[in-house]
């Protein structure tokens, strides 16, 4: 028997990503980015690898740099070897992020493939030419970037608005990624256990299922009565905010908006609750708030929790700093490899569509073309069948 040498998460990942695989060798026929730098601030973890390999084999030179917290320093390596520039590394400070995000535009590129809209606000701020436009990856983003599009002017594609993102990965990968994370951090049952979900969109939904196939008791919670009547329908708790919140043994935060646990709710909570959020930025939960009303905080550094005693008793547990915990804490996978393959490919598809020339300002923070879904959906169903 042969034994062949040892391979790394990043090669399994890019073995597994079977669409990402097809694009690539379509690019390298077609070489739509040939001559074209691409900037992307996205996290830099093994399945980005994928997408990174993917537009390079179309003939893009790749200049990268990642996201609040996520950054995989393997997965830097291995892009630097592959001979792509990475601006900085693994980082929780927004000012040394916002540093690298100005490095990375010092370089200019021709499309930027943007998450959370770090890049295209900077943009905004301070334009340049030779900029063709780019595309978005997150809920979060859009909702950033749609006030700044006249200042922008450039065609940007949202890939949260495409409805295979929204399923496949939104609903089905993000909800099985959250509850792999709570079991990941601190190896606890689920069962009986009161879980309280803020937001009923579709990472909302994938995540309020996923808990309660766990045999926990789900709450839900959104500011919109409609998305509230939804998941009541959908056999779901809706109980008012603060009884959702006062009840809770774990809450998870899936809406891509700030400040929605914050100081005037921390009375509310239950001595040992759990806190995790899966939303893009670090401000769904205000950590720094409750970390300010400590007694004491203990740091559990190898397992990503921190347990915040607060004058009257209780403990108040969380998980990854309040980061996205999906890519945060020990041996963070991210959502599953066949999610973020579909999702990548929409993303390459569309830069391809931006590269072309054929869209205009017009086009600024719009959904992913219909005519793209379908090829991606196609492709994919073609692979698996």
């Amino acid at each position: 028997m042969t034994i062949s040498p040892s391979h790394s998460r990043i090669d399994w990942v890019s073995n597994s990503c079977s669409l990402l695989r097809e694009t690539a060798g379509d690019f390298a026929r077609t070489r739509p980015f040939e001559g074209l730098t691409i900037g992307t601030a996205i996290h830099l973890e093994p399945k980005t690898a994928a997408l990174l390999m993917a537009l390079k084999a179309g003939g893009a030179r790749l200049v990268a740099t990642g996201n609040l917290n996520s950054t995989q320093l393997e997965t830097v390596a291995y892009l630097r070897f592959h001979d792509m520039e990475v601006i900085g590394g693994q980082t929780t400070d927004e000012t040394t992020h916002g540093d690298f995000i100005d490095a990375l535009l010092d370089r200019k590129p021709d499309l930027l493939l943007d998450n959370g809209g770090d890049l295209f606000a900077r943009v905004a701020e301070r334009p340049y030419n030779g900029l063709l436009g780019g595309t978005e990856e997150t809920t979060s983003g859009r909702t950033r970037l749609a006030p700044l599009r006249g200042r922008i002017a450039l065609p940007i594609l949202v890939i949260n608005d495409s409805p295979i993102k929204q399923f496949a990965e939104n609903r089905h990968a993000v909800g099985q990624s959250l509850f792999e994370s709570y079991m990941r951090f601190t190896n606890r049952s689920t069962n009986g256990k009161r879980v309280t979900v803020f937001g009923y969109g579709a990472c909302g939904k994938g995540t309020a299922a996923c808990f309660r196939s766990a045999y926990s008791t789900v709450s839900v919670v959104d500011i919109d009565p409609v998305a509230t009547l939804e998941a009541h329908l959908d056999g779901f708790s809706t109980p008012l905010r603060d009884e959702a919140i006062r009840s809770a043994d774990v809450i998870v935060t899936v809406t891509g908006f700030p400040a929605i646990l914050n100081a005037p709710d921390f009375g509310l909570l239950k001595d040992g609750v759990i806190l995790i959020n899966g939303g893009h930025f670090p401000r769904e939960i205000d950590v720094e708030a409750l970390r300010a009303a400590a007694a004491q905080i203990d740091t559990y550094a190898g397992d990503g929790i921190d347990t915040v005693h607060l004058s009257d008793g209780r403990r108040i547990h969380i998980l990854g700093g309040g980061h996205m915990a999906n890519l945060a804490g020990p041996r963070p996978l991210g959502n599953s490899v066949e999610s973020m393959d579909l999702g990548f490919t929409l993303q390459a598809r569309c830069l391809e569509r931006v590269a072309s020339g054929k869209l205009d300002a017009s086009m600024c923070v719009v959904p992913v073309p219909g005519d793209i879904d379908a090829m991606v959906a196609s492709a994919y169903l073609n692979l698996n069948r």
